[in-house]
C-alpha cells in the first residue's frame, strides 16, 4: 500500500449525492492526511459549484442519466474507458459510491478488479444504482435502521448504520446574531427557512409563495433558498403581495451552518441530506417529499422523522393552491406555538448523528487496511 493512498468518490449531479462525500473526504483529511480524495462527478454545473471551494480534485465522467437511448449507452461506454484508465494509472485504494447513476461504472469496475468498494446509502430505500451495486460492495453506510427492511436478507450484513455524513461546519453552527447580519435579516424576528435542496423545488416554492400571498404572520421572516433556476420567479412571487412578509430570496448557498443557525422552523424536501442536516441541527420542519419518484423514497425519509416527532409531513399534490391549503394551517399552528416547535426540535435532535462522516471515514480506513 502506497504512503499516499488515493480514494475515489464516485457520484454527483445533486448536492444530496456530493455533500455526504465531501463530508467524508473532510474527515479522511483529518485522520489520514496523506490520503488523496478524488471525486468522479457528472458534467452538471452544480458539481463544480459544490466542489470548487473544497479544494478536492475532481474528474468529470462522460456518463449521463440512464435512458434507453444511444446517448446513454455511448456515455456508459466512454465512462468505462475512462475508469479503466484511471484504475490502471491512479491505482485507488478504495472506491466509495455516493449514489445515483454516476456511481455505477466506478464501483462496478473497481470491484471487478479487486479494489475495496463501499456505498453511502442515506435514504430509507436504496435507489436503483445502490440496489444494483449492493452485491458488489463490502460495506453500505446507512442513515436509517429501516433500510434493512428494503434490502435482500443476504446483503443485510453489509449495512452499517452510521447516519448520513454532514459537513464539519454543521456540527458547530454559526453564531445566530452574526448569521442574521450576514443574511441581512432582522434579529428580533423568528425565521422560517424554505429549501428544496441544491436544485430547488418548484412545487415547494410555489406553495410557500401562495401561502404568504394572503397569510402574514406576526414576528416572522423568511429565508427562502429557491434553487439556482428559480430565484427570480420566487422573488417576484413575494412582491405580488400587497403586504409581503419580510423575506430574503437566495438561489443557492453552501453556507448551511449560517442557515440552520437562524432557522426556527423549516419547510423542506425530505432528501436524505436535508433530513440529516435537520436532525443534526435540531430544526423542526414541515416536509414535502419529492412526489415524482416511483418508490417515493423521500416520503419514507419524512415518515421516519414524523413518527419520531421531529417533523410534519405533507404529501406534495403538485399544485400550488392544493399544497398551500394543506401547508397554511400547519404553518399557522407552528408559528404561534413555541413549545410545540421546541418539542419537535428536541425530537429531531435525538435522531441526529453529527459524527456520521467520522464514522464512515473510520470504516473506510479499516477497509483499506490502514487502521493497524
Amino acid at each position: 500500500m502506497s504512503d499516499a493512498p488515493i480514494i475515489f468518490f464516485a457520484g454527483g449531479g445533486t448536492g444530496g449525492h456530493l455533500y455526504p462525500g465531501v463530508a467524508v473526504a473532510e474527515s479522511l483529511r483529518k485522520i489520514l492526511p496523506q490520503a488523496r480524495s478524488v471525486f468522479l462527478t457528472t458534467g452538471r454545473p452544480i458539481d463544480q459549484v459544490i466542489l470548487k471551494p473544497t479544494g478536492f480534485d475532481s474528474i468529470t465522467q462522460p456518463i449521463v442519466p440512464p435512458q434507453w437511448s444511444f446517448r446513454f449507452w455511448n456515455s456508459w461506454r466512454k465512462t468505462h474507458g475512462l475508469l479503466r484508465t484511471l484504475l490502471k494509472d491512479l491505482r485507488p485504494a478504495l472506491v466509495l459510491g455516493l449514489g445515483g447513476y454516476a456511481a455505477g461504472v466506478a464501483v462496478k469496475l473497481a470491484a471487478r478488479h479487486g479494489v475495496p468498494t463501499a456505498l453511502i446509502n442515506p435514504d430509507v430505500i436504496p435507489g436503483k444504482a445502490n440496489r444494483w451495486l449492493l452485491p458488489r460492495v463490502r460495506k453500505a453506510f446507512c442513515q436509517f435502521e429501516e433500510t434493512a427492511e428494503h434490502v435482500p436478507a443476504g446483503e443485510r450484513s453489509k449495512l452499517v448504520v452510521t447516519g448520513c455524513p454532514i459537513r464539519a461546519d454543521l456540527q458547530h453552527l454559526s453564531d445566530r446574531a452574526a448569521a442574521m447580519a450576514n443574511w441581512g435579516l432582522k434579529p428580533e424576528l423568528k425565521t422560517l427557512v424554505v429549501t428544496g435542496a441544491s436544485q430547488g423545488a418548484k412545487t415547494v416554492n410555489e406553495a410557500v409563495v401562495e401561502v404568504f400571498s394572503t397569510f402574514r404572520p406576526s414576528g416572522w421572516q423568511v429565508l427562502h433558498l429557491a434553487g439556482q433556476d428559480h430565484g427570480e420567479a420566487v422573488a417576484a412571487g413575494y412582491q405580488k403581495s400587497a403586504d409581503p412578509i419580510p423575506h430574503r430570496v437566495v438561489p443557492f448557498t453552501s453556507d448551511m451552518a449560517d442557515v440552520w443557525a437562524i432557522a426556527d422552523l423549516a419547510v423542506s424536501r425530505s432528501g436524505a441530506s436535508s433530513c440529516a442536516e435537520l436532525t443534526a441541527c435540531g430544526v423542526p420542519s414541515i416536509l414535502l417529499p419529492y412526489p415524482f419518484h416511483k418508490d417515493m423514497h423521500q416520503r419514507l425519509n419524512a415518515q421516519a422523522l414524523q413518527e419520531r416527532g421531529g417533523a410534519e409531513l405533507i404529501d406534495d399534490q403538485r399544485d400550488a393552491k392544493a399544497n398551500a391549503q394543506r401547508l397554511q394551517p400547519i404553518l399557522q399552528t407552528l408559528m404561534t406555538d413555541d413549545p410545540q416547535r421546541q418539542n419537535m426540535a428536541t425530537a429531531a435532535k435525538k435522531m441526529g448523528r453529527p459524527g456520521a462522516a467520522d464514522a464512515v471515514a473510520g470504516e473506510l480506513v479499516k477497509l483499506i487496511g490502514l487502521d493497524r
